[in-house]
């Protein structure tokens, strides 16, 4: 462990003369049921140990059961809570031989290929306890594992122990006055008569059900209790918590859980015994070592970053009585902040806020030689008030200033900055809490990082599968928004889009593919790409459905998906919708009413071949909002998805639509986030200016060109247009005659007017489309149709329809 180096104060003693003082004092109180606790402890904070376990014989000699332990959870490093006595395990050889066992990196990966114990990037030490017939187990996650002080301290701790022999809690044996025993199989609980006082119960009224006692806890403190009475949760021996239950008056009150799971055996169901006790008394009496405790369990359950920045902050700042703190990360040669304590910018030195604030994540460490040294040397290092520091680190603690570098490994993953604004005096204490949490701390933030560094690579991912921005519609404004699950880091299956199709129709998207993994979203993403493909070929709503699930069902997938698809008519205010397994629209109307639209659904893609997909209609009133979602935001475990679909109903009409982005994010404002969410919505305004509209099928006679331009002629002076004529009818001659020359089967064209701008478009029954020639000889008879058009036109192209495709060109009149 690396010691804490004071500037200009002289070494206190021995971590061995300050681990023998902690343990006497620790067996002063032998009554004391914290007390195996207490001593594991002293092996976190002397001996740098990230977890430290004691084991001891069954009732029936068969078995080393795990009896109790501190630190960071066990499941890290695939320990077990029993091992079999006679086996080949580390724990089992050091109580048969009575020798220490000890495994590094190395030997740990031979014993993994043996299926003993895990692989990992750790030591392992084993004790044997002569006192008790039981080993000591510890982990260190330093690359040079134990050293020789830390041996020295693990001995210490080693003939402190005395533990008594695991034994399952009977039926009707006693127990303490704050102790409990739950039954895992049935939820029954035997309670000694201090616990109900806590809870405020009779003892007579008292049924005996765990639910009960969960009932009066506070809500918000309900999961991490759920979390300790859930036997495939529970880590034995090592789980303690704080929660509130409420009173009949007053604020609620805090109450500390420990406990640990027991194996029942002989047909016995297993049970968590342990003790609850107010929390408020204990408060006074917490010590070092259980901070650093708190600290383990607030690190082993912090996900990202900033989790662990705000665990260390909390952990240091009161017991410390720091007036600042400041956790970062260290990225190359650069530090990037994590968290402040207190956030306010008035907080904090001038010079800080003003230029550190914005400027130090992008400020090379070497800018501050001081910090730099500490993070190279990777001990703790202390300035008392008056040390002659850099401005910016002197602006932090002008009182006294601790620099606390985070290692993880063999390298420093961050540094953690403690200031005083009055006179500090630094004692041993502070300096053990300091050495202690520091190596905690680098492990977790390193954890962290990869955590971060994966989920913001999942969230690319997901991205990427996704549009990229939606696209602006004539009379109706769309949003979209997408929110990954936050259990877990596999991609999702959600997926939306906004598809604009000729003639002033648009199609909404919206869809789920089962399950979360990369397979589900490369699902999405064809699926996506295959619906957009069938739309834009003009195909009918429940054709496009159709495709799509025929196209599923030949992918020979184990997935299926749902799906709704809305195809609306912006012109005229109706639309069609086809569902697919799908939850149905929410339409809110412009006086505020709602409507779960009654549309008729089909079966999930990919699970029938010749499913049908029925067509409902939609009526959208100008004014009109239309929401799409998927069950992430309205199912949840405690509420199906009926009720979550009034629900969003109900937000809906209490929404201003004038702003979608902002009806949007309330609508996930409130987002379980226990799967990933999709959410698309679309206010109709209708389209201020309506297109006119003329067709014509060109039939194949000889004048059938001549017949189209008379017909164009006709329709443009209907329409009072009178200029540039010439020019559309040089563009309706040309793509007429292309079509009939290079075709076959039914031509035809349609022309649509709006404001000064006129569309041709013709279409035929060859998906071939024409080519712009690169270079044409005098001498040739064809190919400069397509350079005329391209011409005078403002924009032409070419469109896959059912069957065929359109050639089109827009030209601006009187341009």
């Amino acid at each position: 462990m690396a010691n804490v180096v004071s500037e200009g104060a002289p070494a206190r003693g021995t971590r061995s003369l300050r681990v023998e003082s902690a343990l006497r004092a620790i067996a002063v109180d032998r009554e004391s049921p914290e007390r195996a606790r207490r001593v594991l402890e002293q092996a976190l904070v002397f001996a740098g140990a990230a977890f430290a376990a004691v084991y001891a014989p069954s009732e029936d000699g068969e078995l080393l059961c795990l009896v109790e332990s501190a630190g960071v959870p066990r499941t890290l490093y695939g320990l077990r809570d029993s091992y079999p006595r006679a086996g080949r395990s580390p724990v089992a050889v050091a109580h048969r031989d009575g020798r220490p066992v000890s495994l590094g990196p190395r030997e740990l990966a031979v014993h993994a290929q043996a299926r003993r114990v895990p692989s990992g990037d750790f030591h392992l030490v084993v004790l044997p306890v002569r006192a008790t017939g039981g080993c000591l187990l510890a982990v260190s996650e330093r690359p040079d594992g134990f050293g020789t002080d830390d041996r020295e301290c693990l001995e210490h701790v080693r003939e402190a122990i005395a533990f008594p022999t695991p034994a399952t809690p009977t039926e009707g044996g006693e127990l303490p006055a704050g102790g409990f025993s739950l039954a895992m199989d049935s939820g029954r609980i035997r309670v000694g008569d201090h616990l109900l006082d806590l809870f405020g119960l009779d003892p007579v009224e008292f049924d005996g059900r765990v639910e009960t006692l969960l009932g009066l806890t506070v809500p918000e403190d309900l999961p991490s209790l759920m979390s300790v009475v859930e036997a495939d949760h529970m880590s034995i021996g090592d789980r303690e918590l704080e929660f509130r239950v409420l009173q009949p008056t007053g604020p609620p009150r805090w109450l500390r859980l420990r406990g640990r799971l027991v194996p029942g055996g002989e047909g016995r169901p297993a049970a968590l015994v342990g003790t609850v006790a107010d929390a408020s008394t204990l408060r006074s009496d917490v010590t070092d070592v259980a901070r650093v405790q708190r600290l383990a369990a607030a690190l082993a359950t912090a996900v990202t970053v900033r989790d662990v920045g705000k665990a260390v902050a909390a952990a240091l700042r009161r017991p410390l009585r720091a007036d600042r703190i400041a956790v970062a990360e260290l990225e190359n040669d650069r530090l990037v902040v994590a968290v402040l304590d207190p956030p306010e910018p008035e907080a904090w030195p001038g010079l800080w806020r003003a230029e550190w604030r914005s400027e130090w994540p992008d400020a090379p460490v070497r800018a501050m030689p001081t910090l730099a040294a500490a993070l190279r040397e990777g001990r703790a290092r202390i300035w008392p008030a008056g040390s002659s520091l850099e401005p910016a680190l002197a602006g932090i603690g002008p009182g006294g200033l601790a620099v606390l570098p985070l290692p993880a490994g063999n390298r420093m993953a961050g540094v953690c900055l403690i200031g005083w604004d009055s006179p500090h005096d630094f004692g041993s204490d502070e300096r053990a809490l300091l050495t202690a949490c520091a190596g905690l701390a680098g492990q977790a933030l390193r954890r962290a990082r990869a955590f971060d560094a994966e989920h913001e690579l999942v969230g690319m991912l997901q991205r990427q599968l996704l549009p990229r921005r939606l696209p602006r519609l004539p009379g109706a404004t769309a949003v979209a928004r997408y929110l990954p699950s936050t259990a877990g880091l596999e991609l999702g299956g959600d997926w939306y889009d906004v598809i604009p199709l000729p003639d002033h129709h648009v199609a909404l998207v919206i869809g789920d593919v089962q399950g979360h993994s990369a397979g589900a979203a490369t699902l999405m993403g064809q699926m996506r790409t295959a619906l957009r493909a069938y739309a834009v070929e003009g195909h009918p709503p429940d054709v496009v459905v159709a495709h799509a699930n025929r196209l599923l069902m030949d992918m020979d997938s184990d997935l299926f998906a749902t799906c709704a698809y809305v195809d609306i008519d912006l012109e005229e205010g109706a639309a069609w919708c086809v569902r697919a397994g799908h939850l149905p629209p929410v339409l809110r109307y412009p006086d505020g009413a709602t409507e779960i639209a009654e549309a008729e659904g089909g079966p999930p893609l990919g699970v029938i071949s010749q499913a049908d997909f029925p067509m409902s209609p939609l009526r959208l009133p100008p004014g009109t909002l239309l929401a799409l979602v998927t069950d992430g935001l309205v199912e949840t475990p405690d509420v199906d998805i009926d009720e979550g679909m009034d629900r969003l109903a109900g937000q809906l009409a209490a929404a201003a639509p004038a702003d979608l982005g902002l009806v949007a994010d309330g609508l996930l404002g409130g987002a379980p986030r226990s799967d990933d969410v999709a959410l698309l919505l679309l206010r109709y305004d209708g389209m201020a200016l309506r297109p006119l509209r003329e067709s014509w099928t060109v039939w194949r006679v000889p004048q059938a060109v001549g017949h189209a331009r008379r017909f164009t002629r006709r329709t443009l002076r209907s329409w009072g247009v009178t200029e540039d004529v010439d020019v559309v009818l040089l563009v309706v001659s040309e793509l007429v005659t292309n079509a009939l020359v290079h075709t076959d089967g039914r031509v035809r064209m349609d022309l649509t007017l709006i404001g000064s701008r006129i569309r041709v478009a013709v279409a035929d029954a060859s998906p071939r489309s024409p080519v712009r020639p690169a270079s044409i000889g005098w001498e040739a008879t064809g190919g400069r149709g397509v350079l005329l058009v391209e011409a005078v036109s403002a924009a032409w192209g070419t469109l896959p329809v059912s069957g065929g495709k359109q050639v089109w060109a827009e030209l601006v009149l009187g341009r």
